[in-house]
């Protein structure tokens, strides 16, 4: 799931937005939410659910939704030539953002996913492994 939230991240932030980019982060959003289906799913046949876990897992659902709704509203000319199939070349093409981002900005938004989202998913991996298959 950070992969499919991941991917239209950085093509947000490096790329310019264009019917491709606006395209990726539909798709992406799907597939997050039926992944989110997917895996509460799995997890009520294995353990009890709280009201708490679903709300925040709603929460997380609807996060790539708000993103690509926030970068349509900013970008409706390449929603338009979205809606209109992409008509020119560089419209399905990845192309660097005009203006990009400052690198010490990026290595700044790096530091902080890397510290407060991979690592404790790292850290509850680890923690998975070492319990072993079959352990609750």
């Amino acid at each position: 799931m950070m992969t499919e939230t991941g991917v239209p991240v950085v093509m947000g932030l490096l790329a310019r937005v264009n019917p491709l980019v606006l395209t990726t982060m539909g798709a992406a959003a799907v597939a997050h939410g039926a992944t989110a289906v997917y895996d509460v799913s799995l997890a009520t046949g294995e353990r009890e659910v709280r009201p708490i876990e679903q709300h925040i897992h709603s929460f997380l659902e609807v996060l790539p939704l708000t993103a690509l709704a926030f970068t349509a509203c900013l970008h409706p000319d390449q929603v338009r030539s979205a809606l209109r199939g992409g008509r020119h070349p560089r419209d399905w093409r990845l192309l660097p953002k005009e203006d990009p981002l400052p690198p010490a900005y990026l290595a700044g938004l790096a530091a902080v996913i890397g510290l407060g989202v991979v690592m404790p998913y790292a850290e509850e991996l680890r923690r998975c492994l070492r319990a072993g298959p079959g352990t609750a």
